[in-house]
């Protein structure tokens, strides 16, 4: 270690995921191990613009590893969008002699950690924690794991229902932009069909596919429609092309919405986030900054910040083969 930081803030922004709180938790515990000094930070850029700090050791986080959500809070900060508010910060930061910090987040996040690091010249690290999976540097966010287990649940009993009505389910899943929750559940699950963003089945090979899955002899199906899919305006619309084009099939349509971000994290997501939290600590004891801690092939690497705010996650093409095998 060749870095005079004496103490690390960690905190938590934008939306949750499973997985944080392991993270927070090896944060403060790599922190007391190495005999550096902790401080929890708040509702993300907010406490930090309000100084709202809590010094934090190795018991402060326990019991904490298992639990889903973030026990430093979230929130939406506008104001840290401004140089003043971010003057303020850094203001705060200083008071609190703290030397640096570890943000766990997503590229929001990341974007007000490197732009914050560029004005100040103030230390960061990123860890990546939200349950899309789309974050570029990384194979897998926290949260990632544990969203597709919590997702795969919900469609088998969904399924169950189905099976026993002769129903149609729509299953809307959350990706605004990417399909990675969708594709990966829709295998996971069974599903017949898998509407993601990055690939348009459109409306016409979608009747083709439910006509051929009831010819088949299926009586019950399962479509799995990530929100951002531009097959239809929405999962609601496609419900009613369906209902018009196909009236033999009984069709439902669920939302899973916020569910899909709670709950407490998988094991995977207990590791990965115990393993992140270690390496981002650190990181920053070896002097690197303005990097994201990410993993591939099982093994942790560095990405720069602007690199992981700027870069494209792709979707598995080898997983769609394997979804349109599967749906035969």
């Amino acid at each position: 270690m060749v870095s005079e930081i004496k103490k690390i803030g960690v905190f938590t922004s934008g939306g949750d995921s499973p997985g944080m709180n392991a993270a927070i938790r090896s944060v403060v515990r790599t922190c007391a191990f190495l005999k550096v000094d902790c401080v929890g930070i708040y509702r993300g850029y907010e406490g930090m613009i309000e100084g709202d700090f809590k010094p934090m050791d190795a018991r402060s986080v326990n019991n904490i590893i298992n639990k889903g959500g973030t026990i430093l809070k979230s929130a939406r900060c506008e104001p840290f969008r401004t140089e003043e508010g971010r003057k303020k910060a850094y203001e705060q930061l200083r008071a609190e002699g703290i030397d640096a910090f570890v943000v766990i987040g997503g590229d929001g996040s990341f974007t007000g950690a490197m732009i914050f690091n560029q004005e100040f010249d103030f230390p960061v690290i990123g860890i990546p924690g939200t349950i899309d999976n789309d974050i570029f540097g990384t194979t897998f966010t926290l949260g990632f794991d544990t969203a597709l287990n919590t997702v795969v649940e919900a469609i088998d009993k969904i399924r169950d229902t189905a099976s026993s009505h002769n129903r149609l389910f729509f299953v809307e899943v959350m990706g605004r932009d990417v399909g990675h929750i969708a594709l990966n559940a829709g295998v996971g699950a069974g599903a017949e069909e898998i509407l993601i963003p990055e690939e348009n089945l459109g409306l016409d090979r979608l009747l083709e596919s439910l006509k051929r899955s009831k010819e088949s002899g299926k009586s019950s199906s399962i479509v799995i429609v990530a929100e951002g899919d531009k097959t239809g305006k929405n999962v609601f619309e496609l419900k009613e092309y369906v209902e018009e084009h196909l009236p033999i099939y009984d069709v439902r349509v669920s939302v899973l919405g916020h569910m899909q971000r709670g709950g407490p994290p998988s094991c995977y997501d207990r590791v990965l986030a115990s393993r992140m939290g270690v390496k981002a600590v650190e990181s920053l004891l070896e002097g690197k900054t303005s990097l994201m801690v990410g993993v591939q092939d099982n093994r942790l690497i560095l990405t720069p910040i602007n690199k992981a705010i700027k870069g494209h996650t792709k979707i598995d093409k080898e997983l769609i083969r394997v979804s349109e095998i599967m749906t035969t």
